[in-house]
């Protein structure tokens, strides 16, 4: 089509501009408007490759109330707002304006899908309406600064902003070919789901997304790996799908793919009917999309909108393709998004076995490390430029112990899915323990007493779904009533009265109150001996070396080197064998099982300890504080004897039992019997440092002398930090050689 013919066209293209007389003159307003609008579609046709399919409307050209002193001008569709200083005289300045403003009615009317890109809309409306020269006589400013600035002012409302604008424009010597090719989209009549980005526009990378991987325990939260600048926000992708569907109230669509519709490629064999399952693992963006449409998805991610704004999302998403990543607004880190996941992990199983099967049938399926992620849940997602380039890769990977994010610049997550499984090794490696240990905590204290306190950001889970935790300190027991409470990013602190200053839980607290306890006949009856031997309500999840160092650190803070191993093995041990103290429990938290008063930092030796093999023993090992240190204690006949019975004599102590002869008497018939308990039940009982070697009765008092702390079975670890041997040995000697494999 030549020149004259397109002239005709676009001639009867031009919409009716109307006046009211406020901007003079009126007809050489309306004239300048005219060939303004010409020379617009001249050069839409030009660039989009062919004319809009509909004709424009009418244009009120009139004078702007209210305006910012920086405008001189300002519109809406169909409504062109101009400033006029001068009346009767439409100097260099307003033709300008004009200029500008018709830009924006243009695309309204020829490209409404792109109404909402304010970058897009300013950037046609700078490059055609002749005001880049003016900006190019500006002070030299860097593409660094400029995107920084546009960053700043996304609405591009400022003559700070235009000139950065003006800036990014200027890298091309002709028509921006960015705009170009949107242009292009906009005729091709395709969904505007990406909205022009600095990058694009500049055709290079301003603000290029660097590597990062982030590995945290879903047990006791802790960061065990950082690569990267994990705390920098960057656009997500796909990333984020499985929130919309925790997020909805009702039963996700079963939706027809749209075969018409580019955002239903969704690989090959896609069934004719799609599920959440089948969107899931095939990262089906039109599925979200026409979810959207039925007006039945959930907004902002429902209450995981919360969560994903607790760990650092950017903003609220405006629609399902800010949501889903189709559009790169919205950005979150990768330690973030690391946070998030271990939170629905725990909330949601189901979703997670869905992405289990990611490896199999989804976006990670048929690769050579596709068999490496066999029982990981994983999700992927990429962020795109415009020609569908990959800016930006990522890959979240859920295993029973970890969360691992993975972002890659430039890539697709299908290019680097081998570095996701041997990034797990490699923690695993270098840290042993990160299995989970469940532990029963605070059993001697009333549920009532005990608080909680997240320095982070604290969610409790109820059917799936996470809800805040007020700052400050909260009753535990309303936390917890129904379902797992989770703090992202710190540990627990946690207080009652008797520890005021409260002490760290680095892991998830959940609620399981033990059945009725009855003590067997000779066990001790205190009431603290009772309320150990029930067990408690809390229930506490952390990972195997945290459970190891906190009963270490409470039985001696001070120990180190080889003894410090040889009782971090034990307590690793018993942590597997707790069925002997709490059958069908975990294990507790009281001097009844092991010690254990939160988690600490951990020490080398403990994760020396748990990197060796597991001990062969195949019951519960006893230890003790032991020691030479003598002691000497007094207690009342009547007590000892409530434990023993009556007329008791010949106490003696031997290989952890109280050996003595009881008076009986049987019709008429008086005679000793020789009798033995465990020894722990008469030193628990009478709260005695350790179990005596002697016992003298007196008329109404019983003397004990012993040496050392504890019940003086098993490991004495006093006696292993003098002792100068290695671990191995120190545990051959307190259990036997058969405790350690050679």
């Amino acid at each position: 089509m030549g020149w004259a013919a397109v002239t005709v066209a676009l001639l009867a293209a031009t919409p009716v501009f109307l006046t009211r007389g406020d901007v003079t003159p009126e007809a050489e307003l309306r004239s300048e408007a005219e060939a303004a609008w010409k020379a617009l579609e001249a050069r839409y046709v030009t660039e989009a490759g062919g004319e809009p399919g509909r004709a424009p409307g009418t244009i009120a050209l009139q004078r702007g109330e209210a305006m910012l002193p920086s405008r001189n001008g300002q519109g809406r569709p169909g409504v062109v707002e101009l400033r006029q200083g001068t009346p009767g005289v439409l100097d260099a300045r307003l033709r300008v304006a004009l200029r500008h403003e018709l830009a924006h009615q243009l695309l309204w009317w020829a490209c409404p899908a792109s109404a909402e890109d304010r970058l897009f809309h300013e950037a046609f409306a700078l490059a055609v309406s002749g005001e880049l020269s003016e900006w190019r006589e500006a002070p030299y400013q860097s593409l660094s600064s400029a995107s920084a600035e546009l960053a700043h002012n996304p609405d591009v409302d400022t003559p700070r902003a235009r000139r950065a604008l003006a800036r990014v424009l200027n890298e091309d010597a002709g028509f921006p070919k960015a705009l170009t090719r949107r242009l292009r989209q906009c005729q091709d009549g395709a969904r505007w789901t990406v909205p022009l980005s600095v990058d694009e526009l500049a055709g290079v990378a301003v603000q290029a997304a660097a590597s990062a991987t982030v590995v945290l325990s879903r047990h006791s939260g802790e960061v065990l790996l950082a690569e990267g600048d994990i705390r920098t926000a960057m656009p997500y992708g796909s990333t984020l799908k499985p929130f919309v569907v925790a997020g909805s109230t009702s039963p996700p669509p079963v939706l027809s793919p749209r075969a018409d519709v580019a955002e239903w490629a969704c690989g090959e064999r896609l069934p004719g009917k799609v599920d959440v399952r089948t969107a899931l693992l095939r990262s089906c963006n039109g599925y979200f999309l026409d979810w959207e449409g039925q007006g039945r998805a959930p907004k902002s991610f429902g209450p995981w909108g919360a969560v994903l704004s607790a760990v650092g999302l950017s903003s609220e998403p405006l629609d399902m393709a800010d949501a889903i990543g189709l559009r790169s607004t919205l950005r979150l880190s990768p330690w973030g998004l690391a946070q998030a996941y271990r939170l629905l992990a725990e909330a949601r199983p189901d979703l997670m076995a869905v992405l289990a099967d990611n490896a199999a049938r989804g976006t990670l399926s048929e690769l050579p490390a596709s068999k490496a992620y066999a029982g990981v849940a994983t999700k992927t997602g990429t962020v795109r430029d415009a020609d569908s380039r990959p800016r930006l890769g990522w890959i979240v990977a859920v295993d029973d112990d970890l969360v691992a994010v993975v972002a890659r610049p430039g890539k697709m997550p299908r290019a680097f899915a081998d570095e996701v499984p041997e990034v797990l090794a490699k923690v695993r490696k270098k840290r042993s323990g990160l299995d989970a240990a469940k532990v029963q905590v605070l059993g001697l204290v009333p549920p009532g007493a005990v608080e909680a306190q997240c320095r982070g950001s604290g969610f409790t889970l109820e059917d799936g779904s996470p809800r805040a935790i007020p700052e400050g300190f909260s009753k535990l027991e309303p936390l917890v009533s129904k379902g797992a409470a989770v703090c992202l990013g710190s540990p627990w602190r946690v207080r009652f009265p008797d520890v005021p200053a409260g002490r760290d839980y680095a892991g998830i607290f959940t609620w399981l109150p033990p059945p009725p306890y009855k003590p067997p006949p000779g066990v001790p009856t205190s009431p603290n001996a009772l309320k150990a031997r029930r067990g408690s309500d809390f229930v506490f999840r952390t990972t195997r070396l945290q459970y190891t160092a906190g009963v270490v650190a409470a039985e001696d803070a001070a120990l180190k080197g080889e003894a410090m191993v040889a009782l971090a093995r034990v307590v690793a041990h018993n942590e597997r064998h707790a069925d002997s103290r709490h059958p069908g429990r975990p294990v507790c938290d009281t001097t009844h099982c092991q010690a254990f008063q939160g988690t600490v930092r951990i020490q080398p030796e403990e994760e020396r300890a748990l990197q060796l093999p597991p001990l062969r023993w195949r019951e519960w090992l006893p230890f003790s504080q032991g020691g030479q240190e003598p002691w000497r204690e007094t207690r009342p006949r009547d007590q000892v004897e409530s434990l023993l019975g009556t007329g008791v004599t010949a106490v003696r102590f031997a290989d952890g039992r109280v050996h003595y002869l009881h008076t009986k008497r049987e019709g008429g018939a008086v005679f000793d019997v020789t009798e033995s308990q465990p020894c722990e039940v008469l030193r628990s009982a009478l709260k005695l440092p350790a179990c005596p070697r002697t016992a003298a009765f007196a008329d109404r008092e019983v003397v004990f002398e012993g040496r050392g702390q504890g019940h003086g079975e098993g490991l004495d670890v006093e006696a292993a930090k003098t002792s100068g041997l290695a671990s191995e040995r120190i545990l051959e000697r307190a259990y036997g050689s058969t405790a350690v494999p050679r």
